[in-house]
């Protein structure tokens, strides 16, 4: 039942952020969408509860968050795209400054927590994400409607939230980019970016889709858009049209992924030479 909810959730999601809507029609549609899914969830919690706390706390860390965060997301796109300055460029970039550094002040405040997480560490799980687990809750969102203790953990808002501001990030970095080319580039990065993608955006899209497809990154519940993003941040590169990129991967003679073989075959001879050694 669940994975249904989750994976009708998310083509609707994909369709919605792909689609030729205004940003602000798609944040609209974007939270119905979220919260009906997330109604579902809360529904299927309430009748069949969970089997065991692996169950609990696999459901509040790995599935929850992600109608929850995309709830987060539109609701942070929708008030952008109303309080956003009508006129003069200036206005804008200043607004979506403030709305950067706003963000800058939630993830130095939340370091600790956020490194746990991106870290991968499991340690305190039982802690942050099971109902029996830290009842102070530690993070007070504008966004009350799912936070009550049966359908509701200590972090698991805290944790999409985190997950809806990256998304935010990008959205505001190519808002920048559309109103002043280059402006977006002040923001990039909170460390210089040392590592620059040398191969072919063909090869790095056919690497990305298999992440994607094995569900390696997040546990799965990471969405296409955002997970180029970060690729595009972290090797300092623009990946257009990568659904296209894709078609043509499919269109190849066997093999089609060409490059993952290729890796596996120059990976293969290393080990192979070393044996030798």
């Amino acid at each position: 039942m669940i994975e249904n909810i989750m994976s009708t959730f998310s083509e609707n999601i994909d369709s919605l952020i792909h689609s030729g809507d205004s940003d602000l029609k798609k944040a609209e549609s974007g939270i119905q969408l979220s919260v009906k899914t997330l109604t579902k969830l809360q529904k299927h919690v309430d009748k069949n509860d969970f089997e065991d706390p692996q169950s609990e706390i696999d459901f509040f860390r790995n599935i929850k968050p992600l109608p929850m965060s995309y709830h987060i997301y539109f609701s942070q796109v929708r008030h952008c795209e109303i309080k956003l300055p009508k006129i003069g460029i200036s206005n804008k970039v200043r607004f979506l400054e403030k709305e950067m550094k706003k963000i800058n002040q939630f993830f130095s405040e939340n370091n600790s927590f956020v490194s746990y997480m991106e870290q991968g560490h499991t340690y305190l799980d039982h802690m942050f994400f099971s109902r029996h687990g830290k009842r102070d809750f530690s993070f007070n969102p504008n966004i009350f409607y799912y936070q009550y203790p049966e359908f509701s953990t200590s972090h698991d808002l805290l944790w999409s939230q985190v997950q809806a501001l990256y998304r935010y990030i990008h959205y505001i970095r190519e808002k920048l980019e559309r109103i002043e080319p280059g402006s977006s580039s002040n923001f990039r990065e909170r460390k210089p970016n040392l590592l620059i993608w040398s191969g072919t955006k063909t090869n790095l899209v056919e690497m990305i889709y298999s992440f994607y497809f094995n569900g390696d990154i997040n546990h799965g519940t990471v969405d296409l858009k955002t997970l180029f993003a970060a690729f595009e941040d972290f090797f300092n590169i623009k990946i257009d049209n990568f659904y296209k990129t894709y078609g043509e991967i499919k269109s190849r003679k066997d093999p089609r992924t060409k490059y993952l073989h290729s890796l596996a075959a120059i990976m293969d001879a290393k080990m192979r030479e070393d044996d030798k050694k």
